[in-house]
């Protein structure tokens, strides 16, 4: 809310209202098959982990939670909402809640891993604000890694104690939800098309906006703000995106109001595109089958 406050301030609305005029019937079809693709892919992750954590989840019922979720999303505060909603729906569904949140938590943290695998990727391969601090920031993220990883192996495995109960837990779904040769191959392909999605469409929204620059220079703009979004303190998808890409545009030699626009645009074609998971909520007619695998 506080970014949001002060882009108003510095800005103004004309930023955000100049990106909104600009979006015309082909973004907003394009947008909608974009949204298709990336929320089937989410789908099927979800089913891949859930099915793995030994809960039923068919491919047809994840897609309209995820519609569903998406929806909540981009029109409440927080931006996570909606995957609190199907994670505790789900678990009640099939009489095990906790299972079924552990199969979002886990859904979620493959995709923001594969997220910050691309950016990491796009970002040393082509020009950016950032690029300059990259070694250092990539050499931090393996050290902390490495003693997340020493300190994971030198706590106790066995006995009551909380910490080794959530270790257990924790290293199984791993095993079986994430990295079990039926289920790995298909969330990173899951992972990875949907980012290509996300980014998609947020080029979509740079051109919509009237961006010219080149795609090599927008690619590494528009991963910093798909970045900022998994920070949960947006008020309906507003906050950090715009906060970002304002200073990354403007950092990279473009303009910080460019910024806003591009990421204004953005947040409206995800709504356009969230609407099915609208007419999903009104019916209240998906219910996933109880029962386990």
């Amino acid at each position: 809310m506080g970014v949001l406050a002060v882009l108003l301030g510095w800005f103004g609305l004309g930023p955000f209202l100049a990106g909104l005029r600009l979006i015309d019937a082909p973004a907003l079809a394009a947008a909608l098959g974009i949204g298709v693709l990336t929320t089937v892919c989410c789908a099927w992750r979800w089913s891949l982990v859930a099915g793995g954590l030994g809960v039923r989840l068919p491919l047809r019922t994840a897609v309209a939670h995820v519609y569903r979720a998406v929806f909540l999303n981009a029109t409440l505060p927080g931006g996570v909402l909606g995957d609190v909603h199907r994670a505790v729906r789900h678990g009640r569904d099939v009489g095990d809640v906790g299972r079924g949140i552990r199969a979002v938590v886990w859904e979620r943290v493959a995709g923001q891993a594969v997220l910050v695998g691309v950016a990491l990727v796009v970002l040393l391969a082509f020009p950016s604000p950032v690029r300059p601090y990259l070694p250092v920031v990539t050499a931090s993220a393996v050290l902390a890694g490495l003693v997340v990883a020493l300190l994971a192996r030198a706590l106790p495995r066995s006995g009551p104690s909380r910490w080794a109960r959530a270790l257990r837990t924790a290293a199984a779904d791993v095993r079986a939800g994430l990295l079990a040769r039926r289920t790995w191959l298909g969330v990173l392909t899951a992972s990875a098309v949907a980012v290509a999605g996300h980014l998609a469409t947020f080029l979509l929204a740079a051109r919509t906006a009237g961006s010219t620059a080149p795609l090599t220079l927008l690619a590494p703009l528009t991963l910093l703000a798909l970045l900022a979004m998994g920070v949960p303190a947006n008020v309906a998808g507003f906050g950090p995106r715009e906060g970002v890409a304002a200073w990354a545009f403007g950092a990279a030699g473009l303009t910080a109001a460019e910024g806003v626009a591009t990421a204004t645009v953005y947040g409206a074609l995800v709504l356009v595109a969230s609407l099915p998971g609208a007419a999903v909520l009104v019916a209240r007619r998906v219910r996933v089958p109880a029962g386990t695998v």
